[in-house]
């Protein structure tokens, strides 16, 4: 199976569960338009895997993308195993690898609506190098050292 994206959300305010709008446009220095964690940090991109979600749903949880605040729900790739500088293809928009997982302090708005946070063992941020459009069904490929050009 090819990786791809299946769903694009966004949210108006920061630690929130996100609406998937189904396709969006990740600007780079920015992140993806018109979500609150949008903005020139090294986590303006959020992407967690579907396989996530589903292992929450295993557990009995009715949660689906955008439940956990991520940006991009991708499936049929492995993002908590991708090393800290790797680049993806996402649509047409070139990101970077910057984060894996986040430290939750206290318990988000999330956790309370879901019962449970996956995001911090298991979703990871980036910043976007290219700018480009972004759907549902879009691949989302691992470039070779040669494809992501110099590092910055």
């Amino acid at each position: 199976m090819k990786a791809e994206i299946v769903a694009v959300c966004r949210s108006q305010k920061k630690g929130e569960k996100k609406t998937d709008v189904g396709e969006g446009y990740l600007q780079a220095g920015q992140g993806l338009l018109e979500d609150a964690h949008g903005g020139d940090w090294h986590r303006m991109l959020s992407l967690l895997a579907l396989e996530s979600i589903d292992s929450m749903r295993e557990k009995g949880l009715d949660v689906g993308p955008g439940d956990f605040a991520e940006n991009i729900t991708t499936r049929g790739i492995d993002l908590v195993s991708l090393p800290l500088g790797t680049r993806l293809q996402v649509g047409e928009a070139l990101v970077e690898v910057t984060q894996i997982g986040k430290e939750c302090h206290n318990r988000c708005a999330i956790y309370y609506q879901a019962g449970d946070c996956v995001m911090p063992r298991e979703g990871i941020f980036a910043r976007v190098l290219a700018s480009g459009p972004v759907k549902r069904g879009d691949p989302v490929r691992i470039l070779t050292p040669e494809e992501a050009g110099p590092l910055s």
